[in-house]
């Protein structure tokens, strides 16, 4: 498998035009970043507290915890848990720094390395993307059809009406909306016919499916690998697809050689929600033969 560079920055509008972006998309999980920012807080004040009344937490600690005599385990005491707290602030600072850039400004610039990664748009004429969100993914798609001049379409799917509509909107305000459809449907068993798409993308999607079983478990293990499957069998003879995923990539590469995809290639490492991520491309062979006969292989898990 070869390896994909993604440290290369090309120019862009990224650092630029960040609250611009923030201001279409917003974020998601809200109260994710919320939790780290307020316990990241209460963390820098204890801390303080220890920092600023360390003397009379010691007196306290040596009368109701220790003897009189033991005043270097009261000091120990207090000094341990001060640096505890304040260590867990900077931590809980940087998940939600890691939280609020992975958000939005990582999955855009992400975005367009899985659209790069493509290659030749022009023949594109169906793209799919697998759990479109609030649209970053399907309308870096949608504006690279625009550019290219094509008549195509990309199809966003979403398990939620409200998501789905909220998408619309941000594709309006990117000014791709003649490009983009959205659908609510069930990626375990996708709404259309074998070999559909040219494209099928999905960007920090696939490792959600499942998650009621455990992130784990083989029953969550199993439900990935079916969509997976889902997304070849809908992915036209000689089409492309590219996932960008949490955790969980060496298990779609196994699937993907299972499946006897093509050029299955790797990015490095990108730290994304505070875990490391993959990107992942592939080509559907355009066929295969054993001996004198065609073979069709059946993509479905």
């Amino acid at each position: 498998m070869a390896m994909l560079d993604l440290h290369h920055r090309g120019p862009g509008p990224l650092g630029i035009a960040a609250g611009l972006i923030y201001a279409i998309y917003g974020i998601e999980q809200k109260h994710t970043l919320f939790f780290f920012l307020l316990n990241a807080i209460a963390f820098s004040l204890l801390s303080t507290v220890f920092f600023l009344y360390f003397h009379p937490i010691c007196l306290f600690l040596e009368s109701f915890l220790f003897s009189s005599s033991s005043p270097a385990a009261a000091r120990f005491s207090a000094g341990f848990f001060g640096a505890v707290t304040a260590l867990s602030a900077v931590c809980l600072f940087f998940a939600a720094a890691n939280f609020f850039y992975s958000a939005v400004p990582l999955r855009y610039e992400m975005a367009q390395k899985m659209v790069g990664s493509v290659g030749d748009w022009s023949s594109v004429k169906t793209a799919l993307d697998l759990g479109c969100g609030r649209g970053v993914l399907l309308n870096a798609v949608a504006m690279q059809l625009k550019k290219t001049g094509s008549s195509g379409r990309v199809v966003g799917l979403d398990r939620s009406m409200s998501t789905t509509l909220s998408t619309l909107r941000t594709a309006h305000m990117e000014g791709v909306q003649e490009y983009v459809t959205c659908r609510q449907g069930d990626v375990r068993r996708l709404p259309f016919g074998d070999n559909y798409f040219d494209v099928v993308v999905s960007a920090v999607f696939l490792h959600t499916v499942g998650k009621e079983y455990g992130q784990k478990t083989v029953e969550a293990a199993a439900e990935r690998t079916r969509v997976l499957g889902e997304a070849v069998r809908v992915l036209k003879p000689g089409g492309v697809g590219v996932l960008w995923d949490l955790v969980h990539v060496p298990e779609y590469v196994r699937r993907l050689q299972e499946l006897r995809m093509e050029e299955i290639r790797v990015s490095k490492r990108v730290t994304a929600f505070m875990v490391k991520s993959h990107m992942v491309s592939f080509k559907k062979p355009s066929q295969h033969f054993v001996g004198p006969g065609e073979v069709r292989l059946d993509w479905r898990c």
